[in-house]
C-alpha cells in the first residue's frame, strides 16, 4: 500500500517550482510599474528658473536660454540610468525598457534645434560672426544619439553642456567674450518658426492611424522629448524677454499658455500607452499627448503674428 504524501524531494522540487513561477511574476509586474514610477521622477527636471534668474537680478540675453538648455541635456546624462538609446539592445530605443530611449531621442532632437537657431539667429544678425561657444556646442549636440563609442554620445552631449556653460561664462566678462541675445523680433520668429515645425512632426507622428501596436509608445514619447525641451526652453524665453512681454500683455497670456500645454503633455505617463479607437473604451494616450502639442503648436502662430506686428 502506497503513501499519498510525497516524499521530502518531492515537496523540495515542487516548492521550488513554485518559487521560480512566483519570482518570475514579480519580475513581469514589478519591473514595469518600477520603471514607471522612476520615469516620473526623472520626467521632472529639478530647475527653476524663477529661483535661477529673478526678476530683480540683472540679465545678459542669452544666459537664461544657454543655462536651460545646458540643464535639459546634464538632467539626461547624469540621471542613474544615464543615456539610454546608446545602451545594451535591451535598453535600447527599439526593445524592452526604450520609453526613456525614445524620450531622450526627441529631447536631443528638440535642444539641437534650439541651440542652433541661438547660434545662427538670436545672437547674430546678418554680416557678424557666430560665437565660437554656440558652434561647438551645436557640433557636440549634433553627435550620433546612438553611438556607444569613438566618440560616445554621452562624451559628446556633456561637452555640448559644457561649451553652453562657457557661453554664459563669457557674457559676464569685461568686456563680454560671448556674444548676447539681440531681442529682436525677426530673430524671435525664426525660433517660434523652428518650434512650429517640430511641433508640427510631432503631430504628425501622434496622428497617424497606421502606428503598429509596438510602435506606439516609441511615437508617444518621441513626441514628449520634444515638449519637454520647448516647455523648459519657454520659461527661459519668458525670463529674456520679460519687458518686452511685460508691455504686450497679449504676448505674455500666448506664451503662458503655450508653456502650460508643453509642460502638461511632457509629465504625461499613462502605465501602458493605449491606441484605442476614438469611440472605443480603452484611451488613446497618442490622441491624448496630441490634443497638447496642437494646442501650443496654434498659439505659436498667433505668437508670430504678434511679433509681426
Amino acid at each position: 500500500m502506497s503513501d499519498a504524501t510525497p516524499p521530502p524531494a518531492g515537496r523540495a522540487r515542487r516548492a521550488a517550482r513554485w518559487a521560480v513561477v512566483v519570482l518570475v511574476v514579480l519580475v513581469l509586474v514589478a519591473g514595469p510599474v518600477g520603471l514607471h514610477f522612476a520615469q516620473i521622477r526623472h520626467d521632472r527636471l529639478p530647475f527653476d528658473v524663477a529661483a535661477r534668474f529673478p526678476d530683480e537680478r540683472p540679465l545678459v540675453g542669452g544666459e537664461v536660454f544657454a543655462t536651460v538648455s545646458a540643464e535639459v541635456i546634464e538632467h539626461e546624462l547624469r540621471s542613474p540610468a544615464g543615456w539610454r538609446p546608446n545602451d545594451f539592445v535591451l535598453w535600447g530605443p527599439r526593445l524592452w525598457a526604450d520609453n526613456n530611449a525614445n524620450r531622450q531621442l526627441g529631447i536631443v532632437q528638440a535642444l539641437r534645434e534650439s541651440v542652433r537657431v541661438l547660434k545662427d539667429h538670436l545672437t547674430k544678425v546678418s554680416s557678424d560672426q557666430y560665437d565660437q561657444n554656440l558652434v561647438l556646442a551645436d557640433t557636440a549636440l549634433r553627435n550620433d544619439a546612438l553611438k556607444f563609442w569613438f566618440p560616445s554620445a554621452e562624451g559628446r552631449f556633456a561637452e555640448g553642456a559644457r561649451r553652453l556653460r562657457d557661453y554664459v561664462d563669457g557674457l559676464g566678462t569685461t568686456p563680454p567674450r560671448s556674444r548676447p541675445i539681440t531681442r529682436r523680433n525677426v530673430e524671435l520668429i525664426r525660433l517660434f518658426q523652428t518650434w512650429s515645425d517640430l511641433l508640427g512632426d510631432a503631430h504628425g507622428s501622434l496622428y497617424r492611424s497606421d502606428v503598429g501596436f509596438f510602435e506606439t509608445d516609441d511615437v508617444f514619447y518621441h513626441a514628449q522629448g520634444f515638449a519637454h525641451v520647448i516647455g523648459h526652453l519657454m520659461r527661459a524665453l519668458d525670463r529674456e524677454y520679460h519687458p518686452e512681454l511685460q508691455t504686450r500683455p497679449i504676448l505674455q497670456t500666448l506664451v503662458d499658455e503655450v508653456t502650460a500645454a508643453l509642460e502638461t503633455a511632457a509629465m504625461l505617463k499613462p502605465l501602458i500607452v493605449l491606441d484605442g479607437s476614438p469611440g472605443g473604451l480603452f484611451a488613446n494616450h497618442r490622441r491624448n499627448l496630441d490634443a497638447y502639442v496642437t494646442e501650443a503648436r496654434q498659439k505659436m502662430y498667433s505668437i508670430r503674428e504678434e511679433l509681426e506686428k
